[in-house]
């Protein structure tokens, strides 16, 4: 009897723990879609596709979809995070939720010169510090980065 309790427990687990392992934190991943400034796409080694959602920062919606409308400085971010991912590769970084309930993958994002995409985008002002426990990791800092792009007005805080 134990050793059917076994077979199924691995049964049910191994299909989740293969799919974790398709995208392996050191891994660089070609970007192939950038969304909007806090989603895009990567490829997988194993050639899936797959949505990403940036952990920690809320950059403003650049497209009206049927629950989203168009936010002041979304198309600046937007083309913000065209401009620097379009043909790039990035790592990403996990925090405690590896999906959330869209099933979109949440990850810290950082191009191969080391660059910490979303910090760069708090930093510069093309999103706002968006914390969702447990995915905490960066919180603090982000709060610091947004002050600093607030008080030297950058982005979506100029005047």
């Amino acid at each position: 009897m134990n050793v059917f309790k076994s077979a199924i427990f691995w049964a049910i687990l191994l299909p989740f723990l293969l799919a974790f392992q398709q995208v392996k934190t050191a891994d660089f991943l070609p970007v192939t879609k950038i969304v909007d400034g806090d989603t895009i796409w990567v490829l997988t080694p194993s050639g899936q596709e797959i949505k990403v959602r940036l952990i920690g920062v809320d950059s403003p919606e650049a497209r009206n979809t049927g629950r989203t409308r168009i936010e002041y400085f979304g198309k600046e971010s937007s083309d913000f995070a065209k401009k620097v991912l379009t043909g790039q590769r990035v790592r990403l970084e996990y925090d405690v939720q590896r999906l959330d309930r869209y099933k979109r993958t949440l990850a810290y994002v950082y191009l191969e010169d080391g660059t910490f995409f979303n910090e760069l985008l708090v930093k510069e002002g093309f999103a706002t510090v968006a914390t969702y426990p447990p995915n905490v990791k960066y919180a603090g800092h982000f709060l610091e980065v947004q002050n600093n792009a607030r008080n030297s007005k950058k982005g979506l805080w100029a005047d």
